[in-house]
């Protein structure tokens, strides 16, 4: 039971996160957004380009074959040869840089500039003391190293004379 309780409040505290709830109201903001940004192109852009060029967006393809391509016109489906459809791309992207650029301006713009200014109401934290840089402690592994080879310990006394002294010691006692 208690196993559960903790799986139960772990799945809570992972739903409470503030990543998963914007998540999860991005997602439907998005889905409904997407909707109205897929109108506006099938509605307004696509017609404004065939009215440029003679037709609506979603109908120019190109057919890869030598002899043609041939469309039932009652099912309008292909009936001989192989089409790309371009214009439903180009209608995807349309849509796609359409609705990147009303998320960006009307939600993340905005949400940046609230977060800085929250940021510059706090006080400043105290910086962290900036850590040593390469150079320093390379510098002091050098004189690590120099004091080893010269004897010393790292306070500067002698290591080599205090283990002379102790060996003279024990062979005087034996």
């Amino acid at each position: 039971m208690s196993e559960s309780k903790g799986v139960l409040t772990g799945f809570k505290e992972f739903l409470m996160r503030g990543n998963v709830v914007e998540l999860a109201v991005a997602v439907v903001v998005g889905t409904a957004f997407s909707k109205i940004v897929d109108s506006v192109v099938k509605g307004l852009i696509n017609p404004l380009v065939g009215a440029i060029g003679g037709q609506s967006l979603n109908t120019y393809s190109w057919c890869l074959t030598d002899g043609g391509c041939t469309v039932d016109p009652v099912t309008g489906a292909m009936v001989k040869g192989v089409q790309i459809s371009w214009g439903a791309v180009v209608g995807a992207v349309i849509t796609f840089v359409i609705t990147a650029a009303v998320v960006y301006f009307l939600m993340i713009l905005p949400m940046n500039r609230y977060k800085e200014r929250q940021a510059a109401k706090r006080p400043a934290e105290p910086a962290a003391p900036a850590a040593p840089t390469q150079v320093e402690l390379l510098a002091e592994i050098r004189d690590l190293m120099v004091a080893q080879r010269d004897g010393r310990d790292e306070n500067g006394a002698g290591v080599l004379t205090a283990q002379r002294e102790s060996a003279e010691t024990s062979t005087r006692k034996e």
